[in-house]
This record gives C-alpha cells, structure tokens and sequence, in this order.
C-alpha cells in the first residue's frame, strides 16, 4: 500500500508511523507544517465529491461512512480545491478518469483566478502539475485533476505576484510534485502568507512546481495523527484509502 516516507533533510518536530502512510511535521521560518508524502507506485490517489444520488459528501466523516460501506477505509484525506456554493468545483474535475467540471480559463477575482493558476493530474506518465493552459497537452492521459490557484512555484521560482512582507495570514494546504511517482501534501499549523508557504515547498521541500489548494478551510484527515478536521462543509476531496 501507499506510504508517506520521511525526507532527511528536514527538520522533523514528530512523526507517526501508520501501516499505510507516515505524516511529519516541518518547521520552517519558525512556522510549522504537516506534510503528507504520498508513493502513487504503490497506491493510488483518488478525487471524491459526491455519492451515487449525487448528494456532496461535504466531510471526511461522510466519505469514510461511504468508503466503509464499500469495503475500503479512509487513510488520509484534505480538501482539494476551490469550490461553488452548491459545492461543485470551480475549475477541472476529472475523478476516475471522467471529466465532471471542465477547465476554467475566465478571468475573476479571488484566488482562484490569481496568476498563473494550475492543474494538479495524475496521467499515464504520472503526476503533473501544470499551468491551467498547458492542461490540454496532458488531457487525454488523465485519470485524476482538480484545478485551482495561484500556483504556488513554477519552474523553481516563487509566484511574483506574492510579497515577502505580506501580513496577510491564513491557513492554507496545497500540493506539489517530486517526481513522477512522489506526491507532497501540505497544511499549515498556523496562519501563513502566500511567499511563506510558496517558499516551504521551494527550499525545504525543493519542489520545482507547486499548487495553492485553498485557505481558511483547509482541513486534513489523518487518523494517525487524530486529526479530523470539520471547520467547513467541503467540496472536491482528495483521499488514499485501504480495504478494510
């Protein structure tokens, strides 16, 4: 099954080891980060927003009940990306390989539409985050994306729209590639400015390209952690599950 494995460069203040994933906690700038590595070589990542009626699951608490009825457990999980008031997203949807909500190129205000913005997908060649233009390039190999912004990093560099002096802060959660086959999950501890959290993903987790998820809602679920987080009804969730 999937495993979220530790990296020696960090500065780790604890880690919980659990039969399918291991959660760590980096300090960074004096704040503090849980960090959720996910190994898609040997487990899958999957995209959940509502049933088989089409009722939003809305809470981890939800999709577990969902998930239990089918024979498989929620392992971890965190809201994955922006969404409407009827909880439908605001951008690309792609679960199980169907494309539920298409891309989003409007322009607007709010997160969301703050440059660039980005897609975060698994494909054939692996998981990819890319630009929300560039999207159509990858298309037709995707099993899984959810869109959102602002990009956090692209190409190495932090997003120049973000100021280091920003007094700005939230919670926020976001994502990023290692590799291919290596997945980073990310949620603050405590508020946060956009050039904080883009810069954890680029010095300490030296991610050449990283996603802003949301802020505020960001919420995580993390059994082993005891971590439940119900601040807000969600919308899109990204999960790893085991069978039961």
């Amino acid at each position: 099954m999937l495993r979220f494995l530790f990296v020696p460069a960090l500065a780790l203040a604890f880690a919980a080891h659990l039969a399918a994933q291991e959660f760590s906690t980096v300090t960074a700038s004096q704040k503090h980060f849980t960090v959720c590595r996910v190994n898609l070589a040997t487990q899958s990542l999957d995209l959940f927003l509502r049933d088989e009626s089409g009722t939003p699951f809305k809470s981890f608490d939800a999709l577990e009940h969902w998930l239990r009825s089918h024979g498989r457990k929620l392992t971890f999980a965190m809201n994955a990306g922006m969404y409407e008031r009827d909880f439908s997203p605001v951008g690309l949807f792609v679960e199980g390989g169907k494309e539920l909500n298409p891309l989003n190129l409007k322009k607007g205000s709010g997160n969301f539409f703050l440059q660039p913005n980005g897609v975060f997908a698994i494909t054939r060649a692996g998981a990819r985050i890319v630009e929300s233009p560039a999207y159509p390039s990858v298309q037709e190999s995707t099993s899984l994306a959810t869109q959102s912004g602002p990009m956090l990093v692209t190409d190495g560099h932090i997003n120049p729209a973000f100021n280091p002096d920003s007094q700005s802060l939230l919670f926020r959660n976001g994502v990023c590639v290692i590799s291919s086959r290596q997945v980073v999950f990310v949620i603050s501890a405590e508020p946060v400015s956009f050039y904080e959290f883009a810069r954890l993903f680029r010095d300490e987790l030296h991610c050449k390209n990283a996603l802003f998820l949301d802020g505020t809602i960001s919420s995580l679920y993390a059994p082993g952690l005891k971590r439940d987080d119900r601040k807000i009804d969600l919308g899109p969730i990204i999960a790893t599950t085991e069978a039961l």
